[in-house]
């Protein structure tokens, strides 16, 4: 079966890093366009980055450009999300998704086939 399992997330101050980390397993990783997205309680899930099958194509929303940096390593079957000066805004769960239809990344959630179970990350000031 399809697994997506995130990890890395945690407890960290304003203006600390961290790195997300996505494993999957049961599909060939490389076909698929990947994803984050982040939900905060109470409020919609939103797009975060994605990526293309190759990594050689990026997209990030707006408020996380510039601090935010999505990656993939084909050979691992896994894609990272490397989270530089944190904000108390940026607490939310953070879920990979992985996407076997388009041919580059979507920020609409419906694109994607897949999902994990998500990491919680907290960001306190």
């Amino acid at each position: 079966q399809v697994r997506l399992v995130e990890s890395g997330g945690g407890l960290v101050q304003a203006g600390d890093s961290l790195r997300l980390s996505c494993a999957a397993s049961g599909v060939t990783f490389s076909y698929y366009v990947m994803g984050w997205f982040r939900q905060a309680p109470g409020k919609e899930r939103e797009f975060v980055a994605g990526i293309s099958r190759s990594g050689s194509s990026r997209y990030y929303a707006d408020p996380v450009k510039g601090r935010f940096t999505i990656s993939r390593d084909n050979a691992k079957d896994t894609v990272y999300l490397q989270m530089n000066s944190l904000e108390p805004e940026d607490t939310s769960v953070y879920s990979c998704a992985a996407d076997g239809t388009n041919m580059g990344p979507s920020r609409f959630a419906r694109a994607y086939d897949y999902w994990g179970q998500g990491t919680q990350v907290t960001v306190s000031s």
